[in-house]
């Protein structure tokens, strides 16, 4: 860290950080604008995870900066709660517009994390309100990722985000994940085996039964634990199975939402409707922290039958509907809108994932996925060290100038959708270079 006094970082407790390792070797961002980061000392760094999957429309779009500033000065804050102002309405009717047909209604949050509780929550009442009390089980999956509320932990299947944190929510169960390098490896797009493994939820309906199942919850496609792709096929399995035996579906789109895989949605780009999605990330290009749930008109239509001036839903947040945030959003979806970015993951996917399989003949490369704009390679462990290559591979790439995510030793790949094909040579050139380069 070149122009910050390592005696002034002590007292910031960083998220999902190894904070005394960090803190002796920072890496520090200044600056950001389009493609790049510009680090402390002044260099330009690559960016190739969109920020945290979210900044979609690349950095510093002055159209945000200027929908935020003027919001700001004109309204900085309304009360959420029997009160609210314009630019919430606005952006629920913008964004039902992009939503699939038949999910036409938004609840508002401040993360991907609150969206996720506050779909669990929603999945339960509903059910109550149908008469079907009994429906407080959540089926998740392993290796999913949705959030770090203890819902989200709950249903989520990182055994480290997990295992710390007592019994978590009870009665959650957990589907297989769907990686399998020995049958799928080195797939390019969606892998061809893998399709039966949604037959599992059978199994769990015949242990727990339906009655005392509330919602299945899976992420389209798995972003947090290293880019895992369903097979053909299988988010259809589990909607057949869903509507089988009355389980509402979720799929917690905070990564692949606002164009990261093409379209705005996955369920679009994979044909599949569940009732409820889960957003955050790209809604506002990062710039403001905010999430939104879409959910069904089924499921709205129920909340609303008691009397008129009851509370439907005793749920929300001091800050939904943030006038600031939906300022944001709605400028990153004219950005989205006026430069084409949802089809970008389909103009520049070919280029891109051809650019990410020229390393499959790496050394300690085992595995390469991909769809979309977004990419995972495989490195095998060292033995006694898992993780340690791909960290390398991070500090190193860094160093020259490209930012890569990590998990395991498992490389993330999710540039801005503003990426071309430059950027993807260089992304991947660098990556090619430091790759070999680590024994």
């Amino acid at each position: 860290m070149a122009n910050t006094p390592q005696n002034t970082m002590d007292a910031y407790w960083m998220p999902f950080t190894a904070n005394r390792q960090f803190k002796k070797t920072p890496r520090i961002m200044k600056a950001a604008k389009g493609m790049y980061y510009t680090s402390d000392d002044d260099r330009q760094i690559l960016d190739g995870t969109a920020g945290l999957w979210c900044c979609n429309a690349g950095h510093s779009r002055s159209e945000i900066t200027q929908a935020v500033s003027h919001q700001i000065e004109q309204l900085d804050y309304a009360p959420s709660f029997q009160m609210s102002h314009p630019l919430p309405f606005e952006l629920a009717n913008r964004l039902v517009a992009l939503a699939p047909e038949g999910i036409n209604k938004v609840f508002y949050t401040n993360s991907g994390s609150e969206s996720v509780d506050t779909a669990l929550k929603i999945a339960v009442a509903y059910h109550r309100i149908r008469g079907e009390a009994s429906r407080t089980r959540f089926v998740g999956r392993e290796k999913g990722y949705h959030g770090v509320g203890f819902g989200g932990i709950s249903v989520g299947g990182l055994v480290n985000n997990r295992k710390m944190f007592g019994p978590l929510l009870p009665g959650a169960d957990h589907l297989p994940h769907t990686l399998n390098i020995d049958l799928n490896a080195f797939s390019r797009g969606l892998p061809e085996h893998g399709v039966e493994l949604a037959q599992a939820l059978e199994s769990i309906v015949g242990l727990h039964d339906a009655s005392t199942i509330a919602a299945v919850i899976v992420e389209p496609l798995q972003g947090s634990a290293g880019v895992i792709l369903p097979a053909k096929g299988y988010l259809q399995a589990l909607r057949d199975i869903c509507d089988k035996y009355g389980i509402l579906l979720i799929f917690d789109e905070v990564i692949t939402g606002f164009g990261r895989i093409g379209n705005c949605f996955a369920a679009e780009e994979f044909g599949v409707t569940p009732d409820i999605i889960t957003t955050a990330k790209g809604l506002t290009n990062g710039a403001v922290p905010m999430g939104a749930v879409f959910v069904s008109d089924k499921i709205h239509d129920t909340f609303m039958a008691g009397p008129e001036e009851m509370i439907e839903f005793f749920h929300g947040y001091t800050y939904s509907g943030h006038p600031v945030a939906c300022a944001a959003a709605l400028a990153s979806l004219d950005i989205y809108k006026k430069d084409n970015l949802f089809e970008k993951a389909h103009s520049l996917g070919q280029y891109f994932e051809d650019g990410a399989h020229r390393l499959a003949e790496l050394e300690h490369v085992q595995d390469v996925r991909n769809y979309g704009l977004v990419a995972a390679i495989d490195l095998k462990s060292r033995d006694g060290a898992p993780g340690a290559r791909a960290f390398e591979v991070f500090t190193e790439c860094y160093k020259r100038g490209v930012l890569i995510r990590v998990t395991g030793d498992i490389i993330a790949l999710s540039p801005p959708l503003i990426i071309e094909h430059s950027h993807i040579d260089e992304l991947f050139g660098t990556l090619a270079e430091v790759i070999q380069a680590t024994a």
